[in-house]
């Protein structure tokens, strides 16, 4: 298996906001992510952009076709869940709180026993109803 191309996880997610230029400043502000790339087209839509926080690359963009919606143009309807790995859950947390977040499952450790591991992690929606979970792991498993 090929590695994939420079500065790209093996798998990565792209999203629709109704309003993408608003999402990516929210995402910015109150996740921490960083504007790698953003293409606009006529009338300043967002026809593709590259947002990343560490190795993670997230695609935002407005819907190009008549099939595609955020969960917004979907009545809010979740269609799927972002997962990412943050140093500090409590304080990242707290950021997306602040910038208007809406905290779904507040910070709650998991510990999946000694052969898995044990994480830290919160559950929030976005300002366009994107579900986004945020953990921090806390112990490796055991090694027998």
């Amino acid at each position: 298996m090929k590695a994939p191309p420079t500065g790209w996880p093996r798998i990565s997610s792209a999203v629709y906001y109704d309003d993408a230029n608003r999402a990516i400043d929210w995402l910015c502000e109150a996740f921490g992510f960083e504007v790698r790339m953003k293409v606009q087209g006529e009338g300043g839509r967002v026809e593709h952009s590259e947002l990343v926080y560490g190795d993670a690359v997230v695609m935002v963009s407005d819907p190009k076709r008549d099939g595609d919606k955020s969960p917004q143009g979907l009545g809010r309807a979740n269609t799927q869940s972002l997962f990412g790995y943050v140093d500090d859950v409590e304080a990242h947390c707290a950021r997306a709180r602040k910038a208007g977040a809406k905290i779904l499952k507040e910070p709650t450790t998991t510990d999946y026993g000694e052969e898995y591991w044990t994480d830290r992690s919160y559950q929030c929606e976005d300002l366009e109803g994107h579900r986004w979970w945020f953990a921090q792991r806390l112990a490796e498993a055991k090694k027998p």
